[in-house]
Parts: C-alpha cells; sequence; structure tokens
C-alpha cells in the first residue's frame, strides 16, 4: 500500500523594488490631485473672486474664469455681482402721526469695484448690516414729511424720493441700490374708514360741481339764443320799416298756390284767408261754401 504524497507549497517571490515603485506612483497620482485640487480655482459667470491668503485679503478681486493660487494657503471667495431681490417689512409715521406699515422690495446689486470692500466690510452681503437699515431710515424721513392720506396716493412720489434718499445714504460708488418697491400699504382701520369717507365725499362734490356747470352751461345757451332770436326780430322789424316791399317777398316766399278769400271783418274792414286757414274757421256741420263778401267801396 502507497502513501499520499503531499505537493510542495507554491513560492512567490515579490521584487520590493517594484512595490515601492508602485506604491510612489499612487503617492505621487494622489499628491497630484491634491495639489490640482487645492491649487487651482474657478469663478462662476455673475461672481467675483476674493482672495484670502493666511487672513490676508488681496486688494484685486479675480474675475470670472480658471486660475492658480497656492495650495493650502490660497482661499478664493465668491461673491455676486448679479442684481439680488430681498423682502423687509417697514413701519413708519405719517405727519399726521398715523401709523404706516408696508412690504418693501429692494433690488441692489455690489458692482466689482466694490467687491473686496464689501466682503471685509460685510462679509460679502450687505443687506442686513447696510441696505435694510438705510432703506428703512429713508422710507422714515420721507412718511414724516407727508400725511396717511397722501402716502397712500401718492405712492409712487414716495417711493421715488425713499430710493433716492437710500442712494444717497449708501453711496452710488459703494452699493448700487437699483429700485425700490413699496406694497401692500396698511392704516388703522379708523384712518382707512375716514379716507374712505372723505373720497365718497369729494365724489358727490364733483359730481354737484359737474351738474352745476351743466346747468350755467345750458342757461347760457338759452340766453345767446333768446339774444340772437331778439336781435333777428329786431333786424326783420327794421327791414320791414325800411321796406314795405318786404312783406310782400315775405307773401311770396310762404305762399302755397292757393288764391285767398276776402271775408268781411268786423269794423268795416277785410281780411286776406288762405284755403286751409278757412277750413280751420268753418263749421264741421256745413257744407255750404262760405259767402263771399265784396271789397267795401268808396263813397
Amino acid at each position: 500500500m502507497k502513501r499520499p504524497s503531499f505537493q510542495q507549497p507554491l513560492e512567490i517571490h515579490v521584487d520590493p523594488k517594484a512595490l515601492l515603485r508602485v506604491a510612489g506612483a499612487a503617492i505621487l497620482v494622489f499628491v497630484a490631485i491634491v495639489l490640482g485640487s487645492t491649487g487651482t480655482y474657478i469663478v462662476q459667470p455673475g461672481f467675483r473672486g476674493v482672495q484670502v491668503t493666511l487672513g490676508k485679503v488681496t486688494p484685486k478681486f479675480k474675475a470670472e474664469g480658471f486660475g492658480f493660487k497656492q495650495p493650502f494657503l490660497t482661499h478664493i471667495q465668491p461673491v455676486s455681482v448679479r442684481q439680488q431681490t430681498r423682502t423687509m417689512p417697514a413701519e413708519c409715521y405719517s405727519s399726521d402721526l398715523q401709523q404706516v406699515k408696508a412690504q418693501v422690495n429692494v433690488l441692489y446689486r455690489i458692482p466689482e469695484q466694490a467687491v473686496v470692500r464689501i466682503f471685509q466690510e460685510f462679509a460679502g452681503d450687505p443687506f442686513d448690516s447696510l441696505i435694510a437699515p438705510r432703506v428703512q431710515e429713508a422710507l422714515k424721513e420721507v412718511a414724516a414729511a407727508q400725511s396717511a392720506e397722501m402716502i397712500v396716493k401718492r405712492r409712487e412720489e414716495v417711493k421715488l424720493k425713499a430710493l433716492d434718499l437710500a442712494r444717497h445714504k449708501v453711496g452710488t460708488n459703494f452699493l448700487e441700490i437699483v429700485d425700490v418697491v413699496l406694497y401692500n400699504l396698511s392704516l388703522t382701520p379708523e384712518l382707512e374708514h375716514a379716507i374712505e369717507l372723505k373720497m365718497v365725499q369729494e365724489q358727490e362734490a364733483e359730481k354737484a360741481k359737474f351738474t352745476q356747470t351743466k346747468a350755467q352751461i345750458e342757461a347760457d345757451t338759452a340766453i345767446i339764443r333768446a339774444r340772437g332770436e331778439a336781435e333777428a326780430i329786431q333786424v326783420r322789424g327794421e327791414a320791414l320799416r325800411a321796406s314795405p316791399d318786404f312783406i310782400r317777398l315775405q307773401i311770396v316766399q310762404t305762399w302755397d298756390g292757393r288764391s285767398p278769400l276776402v271775408v268781411g271783418a268786423d269794423g268795416g274792414g277785410s281780411l286776406l284767408l288762405s284755403g286751409d286757414a278757412l277750413k280751420r274757421h268753418t263749421p264741421t256741420t256745413t257744407n255750404r261754401p262760405p259767402r263771399a263778401v265784396p271789397f267795401p267801396r268808396n263813397p
């Protein structure tokens, strides 16, 4: 009976130099990746970069795009130069000591020449510490010179004055306030009722004034018409007195083509009646034609 034979274990020989070369290459790749990520920067569009090296800020900002910096020592802080919009509540008092509340939208942007200064003084966001207090202060100063009713009626004028004053307080070279929008103006319920009542009274007064003006115009028109008719009658009378033939002309112009009838009249005179006038004066119960009366003869 044969005994089982055991195979000898395989021996793997590793070259220490090759292992060191692989480890060295891996370390070099890792270092290259780290240096590449910490030694470069990218500033996105609409932003400017502020370079900070060991706590010291470089006076010149970094433009948008790709660049190199010192690894581990330098940090590039992005600051937006796009237009931004922030909402804030506002509360002020009018010249008649009425409380006015409103919501304010502030549109602003940071000029690129002020990026480094804004970052140093306000950590890149100047709204809460600079813009909001200045806008609030400007609104209070403008509202203090207007009554509550005028603030509601002249909202656009109040906005423009507050915008100009806020720009002056902040400084146009330091920070650009593009616009200020006021909305949701609210007053006390008593004041709102009083303003509404006053507006109704003003509308009624305007309506009454319009009615009075209309009546005055109609009266003036009637007077002018009557004056014209009186003058026309006066001219016609003067024409009749100056030219008796004018009467015959008027008779001819108004004749309807029918021969007039001569009838007797009280006092021994005679009248000229047209056929239509005779029909109007003739009773309807008789069919007899009217009796003609001859002209009286002179003795």
